[in-house]
């Protein structure tokens, strides 16, 4: 997808850019597709704030998004290329031959009439979801299963692809976007192709009124707070952070910190991203 750049009529459109939208060919989403979206504001189920800087913005419906890829042997054609608003990648509405309509991630390549399918007969070319056992070494991939049947939950956002590097025994070794080498379960689907829209990144908002309607509250610094509410705030003018670093809200380191905690897969991390 191209960019759109604004002529700069306003401090608010200087700077400005945006998609300009030309692979969507559909404008009103499949009905039988959509689910309410409530807000929930950066709240837990309890009420209490956990995510903060959330709250506010524009209405969406949620898009239902076949991400486990379960229609084995049924071949279905691209009946168009929609966007999303609830996620950076465009999506592709497929219309099965038995009837059925479902939404997957739109890959680089794919157009309005491809046929897609997914299963162990399925050909090697975007948009099409095998076992990665039976992907070739180098492809690229993207939506790929951590946990056979899941489906997809790695590599889902727009421009991002894995690479298969490698197959030993049960497993495949794929590197990932961020570097990091993973096994994976040679079991475990994964779609062929790199997430479309990748001009995603280059999009700029240009002003503060765009970031709100896409349900972002303003952030302050925590060099502004007073040493009660940040371990950033107090002293007198501009003060700096100090030793030993950057810290939350809370106290804790804020860059370069570890936080994982998820022993069970380490074993399956060959290279870390870091």
């Amino acid at each position: 997808m191209a960019l759109k750049i604004y002529r700069p009529t306003s401090p608010g459109r200087r700077g400005m850019v945006g998609a300009d939208f030309s692979e969507i060919t559909k404008k009103k989403p499949e009905k039988s597709l959509l689910l309410p979206l409530k807000k929930k504001a950066g709240r837990s189920n309890q009420g209490k704030i956990t995510v903060r800087h959330r709250g506010g913005g524009a209405k969406r419906r949620l898009r239902i998004i076949d991400f486990r890829r379960d229609k084995f042997g049924i071949p279905g054609k691209v009946a168009s290329i929609e966007y999303a608003p609830n996620r950076s990648a465009n999506i592709a509405l497929i219309n099965y031959v038995d009837g059925e309509k479902r939404y997957i991630l739109a890959p680089i390549g794919l157009k309005v009439g491809d046929t897609v399918s997914s299963g162990e007969g399925a050909e090697v070319k975007p948009g099409n979801a095998l076992p990665l056992r039976l992907i070739p070494l180098g492809t690229a991939v993207h939506n790929i299963e951590l946990n056979r049947g899941k489906g997809g939950q790695m590599v889902r956002s727009a421009g991002t692809s894995a690479q298969v590097m490698a197959k030993e025994a049960r497993y495949t070794l794929v590197r990932l976007p961020s570097g990091e080498l993973r096994r994976f379960d040679g079991e475990c689907l994964a779609t062929v192709g790199q997430v479309g829209n990748i001009e995603h990144v280059n999009i700029s908002l240009g002003k503060a009124g765009r970031r709100r309607l896409m349900g972002w509250r303003p952030a302050v610094r925590g060099s502004a707070m007073t040493p009660r509410d940040h371990p950033h705030g107090g002293g007198e003018g501009r003060s700096p952070i100090g030793h030993p670093g950057p810290k939350t809200p809370w106290g804790k380191p804020a860059m370069g910190f570890r936080t994982r905690r998820n022993k069970r897969s380490n074993r399956l991390i060959l290279r870390r991203r870091k």
